[in-house]
Protein backbone atom coordinates (compact mmCIF):
# COMPACT_ATOMS: atom_id res chain seq x y z
CA UNK A 1 0.00 0.00 0.00
CA UNK A 2 1.62 2.77 -1.15
CA UNK A 3 1.33 5.94 1.39
CA UNK A 4 0.84 9.65 0.40
CA UNK A 5 3.40 11.87 1.12
CA UNK A 6 2.76 15.82 1.87
CA UNK A 7 5.19 17.82 0.06
CA UNK A 8 6.20 21.18 2.37
CA UNK A 9 4.60 23.41 -0.31
CA UNK A 10 1.91 20.93 -0.16
CA UNK A 11 1.60 21.46 3.90
CA UNK A 12 2.21 25.47 3.40
CA UNK A 13 -0.76 25.79 0.89
CA UNK A 14 -3.13 23.96 4.03
CA UNK A 15 -2.16 25.75 6.17
CA UNK A 16 -3.00 29.02 4.69
CA UNK A 17 -6.09 27.65 3.94
CA UNK A 18 -7.04 26.44 7.51
CA UNK A 19 -5.85 30.08 8.52
CA UNK A 20 -7.97 31.89 6.01
CA UNK A 21 -11.05 29.75 6.84
CA UNK A 22 -10.45 30.14 10.61
CA UNK A 23 -9.93 34.22 10.07
CA UNK A 24 -13.01 34.05 7.75
CA UNK A 25 -15.61 32.21 10.32
CA UNK A 26 -13.99 34.54 12.78
CA UNK A 27 -14.89 37.81 10.98
CA UNK A 28 -18.51 36.34 9.85
CA UNK A 29 -19.07 35.16 13.64
CA UNK A 30 -17.99 38.91 14.47
CA UNK A 31 -20.02 40.25 12.00
CA UNK A 32 -23.03 38.21 12.54
CA UNK A 33 -23.22 39.22 16.12
CA UNK A 34 -25.59 41.43 18.10
CA UNK A 35 -26.76 42.92 21.02
CA UNK A 36 -28.61 42.44 23.61
CA UNK A 37 -30.54 44.98 25.69
CA UNK A 38 -32.80 44.79 29.24
CA UNK A 39 -35.07 47.67 29.75
CA UNK A 40 -36.04 47.72 33.37
CA UNK A 41 -39.40 49.57 34.45
CA UNK A 42 -39.83 50.83 38.31
CA UNK A 43 -43.26 51.37 38.93
CA UNK A 44 -43.36 54.06 41.56
CA UNK A 45 -46.24 55.33 44.12
CA UNK A 46 -45.54 58.76 44.26
CA UNK A 47 -42.60 61.27 45.50
CA UNK A 48 -40.94 59.51 48.18
CA UNK A 49 -40.06 56.11 46.37
CA UNK A 50 -39.27 58.27 43.14
CA UNK A 51 -36.19 59.70 45.30
CA UNK A 52 -35.32 56.22 47.01
CA UNK A 53 -35.22 54.97 43.59
CA UNK A 54 -33.17 57.66 41.96
CA UNK A 55 -30.65 57.74 44.83
CA UNK A 56 -30.30 53.98 44.62
CA UNK A 57 -29.75 54.13 40.85
CA UNK A 58 -27.04 57.09 41.00
CA UNK A 59 -24.95 55.93 43.94
CA UNK A 60 -24.95 52.18 43.97
CA UNK A 61 -26.25 50.72 40.77
CA UNK A 62 -24.85 52.29 37.94
CA UNK A 63 -21.76 52.82 39.57
CA UNK A 64 -21.72 49.09 39.78
CA UNK A 65 -22.24 48.48 36.36
CA UNK A 66 -19.80 50.81 35.20
CA UNK A 67 -17.19 49.00 37.26
CA UNK A 68 -18.21 46.29 35.53
CA UNK A 69 -17.93 47.32 32.23
CA UNK A 70 -20.77 48.92 31.31
CA UNK A 71 -20.36 52.12 30.43
CA UNK A 72 -23.66 53.67 28.75
CA UNK A 73 -26.76 53.36 30.93
CA UNK A 74 -29.89 55.44 30.52
CA UNK A 75 -31.58 56.12 33.30
CA UNK A 76 -35.15 58.37 32.03
CA UNK A 77 -38.62 59.73 33.46
CA UNK A 78 -41.96 60.40 31.53
CA UNK A 79 -42.37 63.95 30.31
CA UNK A 80 -44.42 65.83 32.51
CA UNK A 81 -47.46 66.29 30.91
CA UNK A 82 -47.45 62.10 30.66
CA UNK A 83 -49.96 60.85 33.66
CA UNK A 84 -47.28 58.55 34.73
CA UNK A 85 -44.49 61.07 35.24
CA UNK A 86 -43.29 60.59 38.78
CA UNK A 87 -44.72 57.23 38.49
CA UNK A 88 -42.27 55.40 36.12
CA UNK A 89 -38.32 55.13 35.73
CA UNK A 90 -37.14 53.50 32.85
CA UNK A 91 -33.61 52.13 32.86
CA UNK A 92 -31.90 50.98 29.88
CA UNK A 93 -28.83 48.61 30.05
CA UNK A 94 -26.85 46.99 26.66
CA UNK A 95 -25.08 43.57 27.03
CA UNK A 96 -23.08 41.68 24.26
CA UNK A 97 -24.99 38.17 24.77
CA UNK A 98 -27.02 36.51 27.06
CA UNK A 99 -24.06 34.91 28.54
CA UNK A 100 -23.11 38.83 29.22
CA UNK A 101 -26.29 39.62 31.01
CA UNK A 102 -26.02 36.46 32.89
CA UNK A 103 -22.51 37.15 33.90
CA UNK A 104 -23.22 40.75 35.04
CA UNK A 105 -26.18 39.47 37.40
CA UNK A 106 -23.49 37.27 39.35
CA UNK A 107 -21.08 40.64 39.41
CA UNK A 108 -23.45 42.58 40.96
CA UNK A 109 -24.24 40.42 43.01
CA UNK A 110 -20.61 39.53 44.72
CA UNK A 111 -19.76 43.63 44.43
CA UNK A 112 -19.35 44.60 48.41
CA UNK A 113 -19.80 47.91 47.50
CA UNK A 114 -22.70 47.57 45.61
CA UNK A 115 -24.84 45.92 48.25
CA UNK A 116 -23.24 48.49 50.92
CA UNK A 117 -24.35 51.78 48.86
CA UNK A 118 -27.54 50.41 47.90
CA UNK A 119 -28.78 48.33 50.97
CA UNK A 120 -31.44 51.11 52.12
CA UNK A 121 -32.99 49.98 48.69
CA UNK A 122 -32.15 46.43 48.16
CA UNK A 123 -32.96 45.32 52.13
CA UNK A 124 -35.86 48.04 52.42
CA UNK A 125 -38.45 46.93 55.02
CA UNK A 126 -41.51 45.02 53.47
CA UNK A 127 -43.20 47.52 55.11
CA UNK A 128 -41.52 50.81 53.17
CA UNK A 129 -40.92 49.42 50.11
CA UNK A 130 -38.79 51.61 47.58
CA UNK A 131 -40.98 50.68 44.65
CA UNK A 132 -44.48 49.01 43.76
CA UNK A 133 -43.01 46.50 41.23
CA UNK A 134 -40.42 46.30 38.89
CA UNK A 135 -40.55 44.86 35.15
CA UNK A 136 -37.63 43.47 33.13
CA UNK A 137 -38.03 43.13 29.01
CA UNK A 138 -34.90 41.77 27.27
CA UNK A 139 -34.33 42.61 23.37
CA UNK A 140 -32.05 41.58 20.89
CA UNK A 141 -31.02 44.10 18.14
CA UNK A 142 -32.49 43.84 14.45
CA UNK A 143 -29.39 42.71 12.03
CA UNK A 144 -29.60 46.06 10.18
CA UNK A 145 -29.20 48.13 13.75
CA UNK A 146 -26.68 45.27 15.45
CA UNK A 147 -25.17 47.70 17.83
CA UNK A 148 -26.58 50.59 19.91
CA UNK A 149 -25.82 54.55 18.73
CA UNK A 150 -25.49 56.51 21.78
CA UNK A 151 -26.86 60.21 21.02
CA UNK A 152 -25.09 63.45 21.50
CA UNK A 153 -27.35 66.27 21.45
CA UNK A 154 -26.44 69.58 23.16
CA UNK A 155 -29.32 70.48 25.02
CA UNK A 156 -30.12 70.16 28.68
CA UNK A 157 -31.02 66.89 29.88
CA UNK A 158 -34.73 68.36 30.42
CA UNK A 159 -35.49 69.42 27.00
CA UNK A 160 -34.11 66.30 25.31
CA UNK A 161 -36.73 63.75 24.60
CA UNK A 162 -36.47 60.25 23.73
CA UNK A 163 -39.67 58.35 22.34
CA UNK A 164 -39.98 54.48 23.47
CA UNK A 165 -41.77 52.55 21.36
CA UNK A 166 -43.18 49.44 21.50
CA UNK A 167 -45.05 47.78 18.20
CA UNK A 168 -47.28 44.91 19.01
CA UNK A 169 -48.27 42.37 16.69
CA UNK A 170 -51.57 39.69 16.18
CA UNK A 171 -49.28 36.73 15.60
CA UNK A 172 -46.10 35.34 15.06
CA UNK A 173 -45.54 35.70 11.83
CA UNK A 174 -47.50 38.94 11.08
CA UNK A 175 -44.95 40.54 13.69
CA UNK A 176 -41.94 38.87 11.43
CA UNK A 177 -42.95 40.87 8.72
CA UNK A 178 -43.09 44.14 10.91
CA UNK A 179 -39.45 43.37 11.62
CA UNK A 180 -39.18 42.82 7.93
CA UNK A 181 -40.55 46.20 7.68
CA UNK A 182 -37.65 47.41 9.87
CA UNK A 183 -34.65 45.60 7.85
CA UNK A 184 -35.27 44.62 4.67
CA UNK A 185 -37.79 46.76 4.01
CA UNK A 186 -35.93 49.95 4.61
CA UNK A 187 -37.62 51.73 7.91
CA UNK A 188 -34.56 51.70 10.02
CA UNK A 189 -32.57 53.78 6.76
CA UNK A 190 -35.28 56.17 6.73
CA UNK A 191 -35.14 57.26 10.42
CA UNK A 192 -31.39 57.51 9.89
CA UNK A 193 -32.18 59.43 6.84
CA UNK A 194 -34.16 62.07 8.61
CA UNK A 195 -31.83 62.10 11.30
CA UNK A 196 -33.99 60.36 14.70
CA UNK A 197 -30.81 59.23 16.39
CA UNK A 198 -32.26 56.01 17.18
CA UNK A 199 -30.20 54.43 19.66
CA UNK A 200 -31.39 50.90 19.36
CA UNK A 201 -34.13 48.79 17.51
CA UNK A 202 -34.48 45.45 18.80
CA UNK A 203 -37.30 42.64 19.43
CA UNK A 204 -38.53 41.63 22.30
CA UNK A 205 -37.08 38.11 23.40
CA UNK A 206 -38.87 38.43 26.92
CA UNK A 207 -41.71 40.37 27.93
CA UNK A 208 -45.37 40.75 28.64
CA UNK A 209 -46.57 41.80 25.21
CA UNK A 210 -45.16 40.20 22.67
CA UNK A 211 -44.34 39.44 20.36
CA UNK A 212 -43.16 42.84 19.56
CA UNK A 213 -40.95 45.44 19.20
CA UNK A 214 -39.08 48.41 20.30
CA UNK A 215 -36.95 50.71 19.49
CA UNK A 216 -36.05 54.16 20.99
CA UNK A 217 -35.16 58.12 19.06
CA UNK A 218 -33.81 60.61 20.40
CA UNK A 219 -34.07 64.11 19.73
CA UNK A 220 -32.72 67.76 21.22
CA UNK A 221 -36.51 68.90 21.50
CA UNK A 222 -39.73 68.98 21.50
CA UNK A 223 -40.10 71.04 18.47
CA UNK A 224 -37.46 68.91 16.58
CA UNK A 225 -39.34 65.87 17.38
CA UNK A 226 -42.60 66.99 16.05
CA UNK A 227 -40.38 68.46 12.90
CA UNK A 228 -38.88 64.77 12.56
CA UNK A 229 -42.11 63.03 12.68
CA UNK A 230 -43.80 65.28 10.40
CA UNK A 231 -41.43 64.81 7.37
CA UNK A 232 -41.74 61.17 8.23
CA UNK A 233 -45.12 60.93 8.16
CA UNK A 234 -44.80 62.79 4.97
CA UNK A 235 -42.07 60.96 3.26
CA UNK A 236 -42.42 59.74 -0.35
CA UNK A 237 -40.35 56.48 0.66
CA UNK A 238 -42.93 56.07 3.82
CA UNK A 239 -45.88 56.58 1.92
CA UNK A 240 -44.62 53.86 -0.54
CA UNK A 241 -43.25 51.60 2.11
CA UNK A 242 -46.46 51.51 4.34
CA UNK A 243 -49.02 50.95 1.38
CA UNK A 244 -47.67 47.68 0.67
CA UNK A 245 -50.00 45.01 1.10
CA UNK A 246 -47.12 42.73 2.80
CA UNK A 247 -46.91 45.12 5.59
CA UNK A 248 -51.29 45.58 6.41
CA UNK A 249 -51.94 44.20 9.86
CA UNK A 250 -48.81 43.83 11.15
CA UNK A 251 -49.33 45.74 14.45
CA UNK A 252 -52.00 45.06 16.66
CA UNK A 253 -50.97 48.05 19.64
CA UNK A 254 -48.94 50.96 19.56
CA UNK A 255 -47.42 52.39 22.58
CA UNK A 256 -45.56 55.25 22.63
CA UNK A 257 -43.94 56.99 25.80
CA UNK A 258 -41.94 60.23 25.47
CA UNK A 259 -39.07 60.57 28.08
CA UNK A 260 -36.38 62.90 29.31
CA UNK A 261 -32.79 61.85 30.53
CA UNK A 262 -32.20 61.94 33.82
CA UNK A 263 -29.41 63.94 35.33
CA UNK A 264 -27.54 61.07 36.21
CA UNK A 265 -28.36 59.03 33.22
CA UNK A 266 -25.25 58.48 30.65
CA UNK A 267 -26.66 59.58 27.89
Amino acid sequence: MKRKLFYPETIGKHVILLTFLAFAFSAFSFAASRDYYQIQVFRLNGKVQEQQADAFLKNAYLPALHRAGIQKVGVFKPIESDTTSGKRIYVWIPFKSLGHFSEIQDILAKDQEYQSKGARFLDAPFDQLPFVRKESILLKAFHDAPEFVIPSHQTAPSERIYELRSYEGPTENLFRKKVKMFNEGGEIRLFKKLDFNAVFYAEVISGSTMPNLMYLTTFADMPTHDDRWNAFRNHPDWKTLSALPEYKNTVSKSVKVLLHPTDYSDF
